[in-house]
Order: C-alpha cells, then sequence, then structure tokens
C-alpha cells in the first residue's frame, strides 16, 4: 500500500458538496477579486485567531511583506528571525530592503531561541519575526519581553500555526501582527494561493488593506505605491468552507501524532518531535530526526512510503542569502535540523494501518 506524504483530495471528497457550493456561488455573484467573500472570510478568520482584525492576502509570503510594509520597515532596518524556515520568512524582509539578522533555534522544539535575541539586536534593529514553525509556536512571553525593553515589534510568522497555541492564545494574535499562509498543504489550505494578516492594531490593518489594493480604497485613487496583493473571492470562498473543520482536523492530527509517539518511542535511533509544555502543537509536519537520513528517505520511497524534508538547507547557507556572509557552523542546531530532520505524512485522513505502516517502514528503513 503506497502511502502519500500528503492527500488533498481524500480532504476535498469529505466536504464536495461545500466547497461546490462555495466556488459556484461566487461564479454566480461574479465576486472574483476581493469582494464580499473574502471580507467573510476576514470576519471569521480575525475571530477564529482571537483578533479583532484580519486582511486577507494573496499569498503568506506577501501576507508578511505586506505586514512590514505596513510599519513602514525599509532599507537599512534589521529584523531578527531565524534560519531553519522556509526562505519566504527572510525574503518578506529582504523585500522591504531590510536585512534578515538570524538567531538560532531550540533543538527540542525547532523554534526561536528567545536567549539568543538580545546579541543579535543593535540601533538597526525595528522588529522580530520569530517562526511557529511545524505547527508548534515559538517561546512568546521572552520574545514579547526582550522586544518591548527594546521598542522592537513582533511580526509572528504563522505560516504553519493556524489554530496552535500559547498558553491559550491562538497563534497570530500575541505580536502587533501575525502573517498566514494557506497554501494547499496548510492545515487550513486554500485551492491555489492565499494569505491573511491578523491584528488588534485597526490603522496596521487599514494600510495593509491599502497597500495590498495598489494603494488605494476608491478607484483610481491611489493615496500610496502599493501592489496587487489581494485574495481571489474563490479562495475566500472556500476557506469559509473549510475554517469550520480545522479544530476537528487539528484534533486528528495531534491524535496521528500521539499513535506516532507510541509506535515509535521506545526507537533509540529515532528523536520524536517535543510538544512544548507552554503550548497546544497542531503538528502542520511531524518532524522526526533520523540518522542517515536521505538514505532512509530513498528506503521508504522504495517501499512506497512518501515523506519529506523541511528544510534540507537552512537560510543562511542559501545561494541567495551568501551576501550576508553566512557560514557553516553558525547555527548549530537549525543546521542540525536541516541534515536529520525527516517529515512524516501527516493529514486529518490518515488511518491507524497507514501510521502503523509508515512507523513500521522508518524502522527498517534507518536499519537498511
Amino acid at each position: 500500500m503506497s502511502i502519500p506524504f500528503l492527500d488533498l483530495s481524500a480532504q476535498y471528497r469529505s466536504l464536495k458538496s461545500e466547497i461546490d457550493q462555495a466556488i459556484q456561488a461566487v461564479i454566480e455573484q461574479t465576486a472574483f477579486a476581493g469582494g464580499p467573500f473574502v471580507a467573510e472570510f476576514e470576519e471569521a478568520f480575525a475571530k477564529y485567531t482571537q483578533c479583532r482584525y484580519a486582511a486577507a492576502a494573496s499569498n503568506g509570503t506577501e501576507a508578511l511583506r505586506l505586514a512590514l510594509a505596513a510599519m513602514d520597515v525599509g532599507p537599512g532596518d534589521e529584523i531578527v528571525t531565524v534560519p531553519n524556515t522556509f526562505i519566504a520568512t527572510a525574503e518578506a524582509i529582504s523585500q522591504c530592503g531590510a536585512t534578515p539578522i538570524f538567531v538560532d533555534v531550540d533543538a527540542r522544539t525547532h523554534t526561536m531561541k528567545p536567549a539568543l535575541i538580545e546579541s543579535a539586536i543593535t540601533p538597526r534593529t525595528r522588529g522580530i519575526i520569530p517562526v511557529h514553525l511545524y505547527g508548534q509556536m515559538a517561546d512568546m512571553d521572552p520574545i514579547l519581553s526582550t522586544a518591548e525593553a527594546h521598542g522592537l515589534f513582533v511580526l509572528e510568522d504563522a505560516c504553519q500555526a493556524h489554530g496552535a497555541e500559547y498558553k491559550g492564545r491562538k497563534a497570530g494574535s500575541l505580536g502587533r501582527a501575525g502573517a498566514f499562509s494557506f497554501y494547499p498543504g496548510k492545515n487550513l489550505g486554500a485551492y491555489g494561493e492565499g494569505g491573511a494578516v491578523t491584528s488588534n492594531d485597526e490603522k496596521l490593518i487599514e494600510r495593509i488593506k491599502l497597500l495590498r489594493d495598489h494603494g488605494s480604497t476608491v478607484k483610481y485613487v491611489h493615496k500610496a505605491v502599493g501592489c496587487n496583493g489581494r485574495m481571489d473571492g474563490i479562495q475566500g470562498a472556500i476557506l469559509s468552507a473549510k475554517l469550520p473543520h480545522l479544530d476537528s482536523w487539528n484534533a486528528a492530527r495531534r491524535a496521528h501524532a500521539a499513535a506516532y509517539r507510541q509506535l515509535l518511542e521506545d526507537d533509540p535511533d529515532v528523536v520524536l518531535p517535543e510538544e512544548a509544555a507552554y503550548g497546544k502543537h497542531i503538528y502542520h509536519i511531524y518532524p522526526i530526526r533520523v540518522p542517515r537520513r536521505d538514505q532512509t528517505l530513498r528506503n521508504l520511497s522504495a517501499m512506497g512510503i512518501h515523506c519529506g524534508i523541511h528544510y534540507p538547507i537552512p537560510v543562511h547557507l542559501q545561494e541567495a542569502y551568501r551576501f550576508l556572509g553566512g557560514k557553516k557552523g553558525d547555527f548549530p542546531a537549525a543546521e542540525q535540523s536541516a541534515e536529520e530532520v525527516l517529515s512524516l505524512p501527516m493529514y486529518p485522513e490518515l488511518n491507524d494501518e497507514q501510521i502503523e505502516q509508515v512507523a513500521q517502514g522508518i524502522q527498517k528503513a534507518i536499519r537498511n
């Protein structure tokens, strides 16, 4: 039995009528670019994330960039973040003309290590972007305290953390703003691209909505140099249809994570992900660490078990960021993750038989 890393068709089959009706409604109203279906989703998603406001965007990268642009981040500024993330975190900083300054992560949680932030702050530092990686939130209290002490903003990269919690508070509600991606494979995924910024700062959200629509709130009247960062109406409708299911989907992921743990916790060659005591992990990714990772991945693929790597090259070692002068050894925990992390199949529709097959396959693949 072949087991895919991700099975989006299974999710579609489970709510086909809801999705089809949502898409048909947009077509019938011809509300394709922004419009009422996007506004409806913004209101619902803001409420879900325990925020007063949300601004939808064309994708997660644009959500990050728009949030930074709306806070007037620009050339000469520095933003502290982490190197073990998808490159979009750093790209958004660079696209504003600012410079990403990296700090290492906690090897247990794969998230920003708060104790390292202080040494990265300079007179040019404007803000901090902790990344809630794999579905687990960063340790926000010390991050927020450090930011407040230095007059910095905190922008949560919550692109993998839809519904994750920190001491009972939802991802995207703790910093000045949170940025989300609705890429199809996310816990809350569109049928294309999509993103959003959440915040309790009304003026910030108004600024983002201005910038995402060519700096305009009235047609052909432009108050600022903006961009086309709008969400499509069809994506807004699909996301509104999916949002009520998100908590049950996350609960299924947590149950699958518990099953993986039970099956693999006694294997000395497998390091399992840890759920921090402060939070609720929603397992966008289930990352284990194994020796000889690349060979293990090939062995699993030969068995029909399809896994992933998130991420094989940390950002400071990417060719695109060579100009920053980063070198191997700068961030040991992030680099260890890049060399050892193997992402197992993880989606709500997995069944017990598949999970058992994956666990047995891992134990064979490591030793082959």
